[in-house]
């Protein structure tokens, strides 16, 4: 250290101009790439040497084998590397080797978009919307849309992973540092000639034999002649018909004859038409007619129906509600194949919409018709359990292929509805009476109830206020459960209407089997109400006694607790 304490000296000043020559001749510049020598490698890191720098940087082991340098890991080897910092806060120089091929990898990628030259890469994996590839020669990372892969849809690129190829650079962002690449248009420039000179061959006015339908679009479809060229067929051009969709219409790998429409040499497209090759049928619409039998052509079998063809460029839609009568949701490919002749009725014309409706099940009686008829409203017909949910039972009648609705609650008078629902199983003969039809809601009701005595008749005869004797059933906390003698019903007797003091209105007092007395204190059999009450019974029979041996006095509850007192009252007021 003493030696530089005199700079003067001349010793000082020979080292300080050594030192300064040989820091000219490097250049030692943070942000640049340079290139670094290992001189020692370890388990886990790689020393380098490079001029200049007052220590060996360091790189990780994995960095290197990660980027597939594997076998430039040996001592000697030259690598270039990013120099980050030449000084960080511990006094180390920080360099990274990726950041150094990223960066060399972006100057090729800028040279060949500017030279409009193609790359060679590799397609790694794929990504939303599209694939990414790896550049072959300085494995920087780039997109490929999904639409540049190629020049048609393809269902599995699989053959076309992993696999050196060219690709061209369509798209530069030097701020953010993407790159995005084209298949497609490699593979459309040696295309375009031979495209060129395919599109010479077609004129306006001529016919395509057999051309396959290849794709679909929500504009039209497109159809292969030939192996050698792709047409579009407008979705205005497919049929006379309206068409939403072509798969209304058309099926893949279909062959149709075309009509060559219009030719563009400049854009390379030839346009066809499929009905230009028959008459406009909607000129003669007139010949058809509403609600009359024609024949028609299954064409095309969907989830909602069927599209047929009444003559050829005239396709109509059969809708999955027009084909049963007595089917619900019924779909069509258990009805119907491509091909077949069906008969139908033709329910709307709309020669300004273009549109023609069909009726496949019009061309059959209506069993509802015909079961009104032969079962009108009150019929009693025996029919047999088809169905069942947990309120209803649906019965088939007879031969007819009608399922009728019988609900839990017309079952029976006597029991809990859903409770009698469950003895009933598929398959029991049982007899029901029509209780309404709905032709044009396709609804029968039935009821078994209906043909059984109404147990409520009994009380024909009878009338509010009058007294009847019960049989005791069964109690509870809350109610009794009583049977008039003679009637075959059950009904309730609550706890407020068992005693007029409230001390004697307990079911308790009562163990089952007893023969009582109570009065009928509601009675509509139109709405089917009957209540009981043996507190009326009681009020009745109180008011009469007092009506006929005095006033009431005591002011007591019970009937006849205070009748004595009463009577006592009135005897003293003749003797006064």
């Amino acid at each position: 250290m003493e030696i530089y304490k005199e700079l003067s000296s001349a010793a000082s000043k020979e080292f300080e101009q050594l030192l300064n020559s040989q820091l000219s001749k490097i250049k030692i510049e943070e942000g640049k790439v340079i290139e670094g020598k290992i001189n020692k490698i370890t388990e886990k890191f790689v020393f380098l040497f490079i001029e200049g720098l007052k220590s060996e940087p360091v790189l990780d082991i994995n960095e290197l084998k990660s980027m597939g340098w594997n076998d430039k890991i040996k001592i000697g080897e030259k690598i270039p590397v990013l120099l980050e910092r030449i000084e960080d806060k511990n006094g180390e120089v920080l360099v990274s080797a990726s950041k150094a091929q990223k960066i060399k990898g972006w100057d090729k990628l800028v040279e060949a978009y500017e030279k409009k030259e193609p790359i060679m890469g590799k397609i790694t994996s794929k990504c939303k919307g599209g694939c990414i590839v790896e550049h072959i020669e300085t494995g920087a990372l780039m997109f490929l849309p999904g639409s540049q892969i190629s020049d048609k849809p393809l269902k599995d690129i699989s053959h076309l992973m992993n696999e050196p190829q060219k690709f061209a650079l369509i798209k530069l962002d030097k701020v953010r540092g993407n790159a995005c690449v084209s298949r497609r248009e490699i593979i459309s420039s040696f295309k375009k000639e031979d495209k060129a000179k395919i599109i010479e061959k077609y004129k306006v006015g001529d016919i395509i034999k057999n051309a396959e339908v290849k794709g679909y679009s929500s504009f039209g479809c497109f159809f292969n002649v030939n192996n050698e060229l792709d047409v579009l067929v407008h979705l205005q051009e497919i049929s006379y018909s309206r068409v939403n969709h072509p798969d209304e219409v058309f099926n893949i790998g279909e062959k149709h004859d075309l009509k060559v429409i219009t030719v563009d040499k400049d854009k390379l497209q030839v346009g066809c038409s499929v009905k230009q090759l028959s008459p406009d049928p909607f000129e003669h619409i007139e010949n058809y007619e509403l609600n009359k039998i024609y024949k028609a052509k299954v064409m095309k079998i969907m989830d909602f129906g069927a599209f047929c063809e009444l003559e050829p460029g005239l396709t109509t839609l059969l809708h999955s509600s027009e084909l049963s009568w007595t089917k619900k949701n019924i779909s069509a490919k258990k009805m119907f194949k491509i091909g077949d002749e069906i008969d139908c009725v033709i329910t709307e014309i709309d020669k300004d919409k273009r549109r023609v409706a069909i009726s496949h099940r019009l061309t059959q009686d209506n069993p509802f018709e015909k079961f009104e008829k032969n079962y009108p409203v009150e019929s009693i017909v025996e029919g047999v359990v088809v169905n069942k949910n947990e309120y209803s039972l649906f019965v088939k009648v007879e031969d007819l292929d009608i399922d009728a609705f019988l609900h839990c609650n017309d079952l029976t008078y006597l029991n809990n509805g859903e409770e009698e629902l469950s003895k009933y199983k598929k398959g029991d003969k049982i007899k029901v009476k029509v209780l309404e039809i709905k032709v044009s809601e396709q609804k029968i009701r039935v009821g078994l109830k209906q043909t059984q005595k109404d147990p409520l008749d009994w009380f024909k005869d009878k009338k509010l206020n009058q007294t009847i004797t019960v049989k005791i059933i069964s109690t509870d906390n809350k109610s009794l459960v009583v049977r008039p003698e003679g009637c075959e019903m059950d009904f309730q007797i609550k706890k407020s209407q068992i005693a007029i003091n409230s001390a004697d209105a307990r079911p308790s007092r009562f163990t089952g089997g007893e023969r009582i007395d109570c009065a009928i204190s509601e009675l509509d059999l139109n709405k089917r109400k009957v209540s009981l009450s043996i507190k009326l019974l009681e009020e009745i029979e109180k008011k009469e006694a007092l009506e006929k041996y005095g006033a009431e006095g005591s002011g007591k509850n019970l009937p006849f607790s205070s009748l004595s007192e009463d009577l006592k009252n009135k005897d003293k007021k003749k003797k006064d």
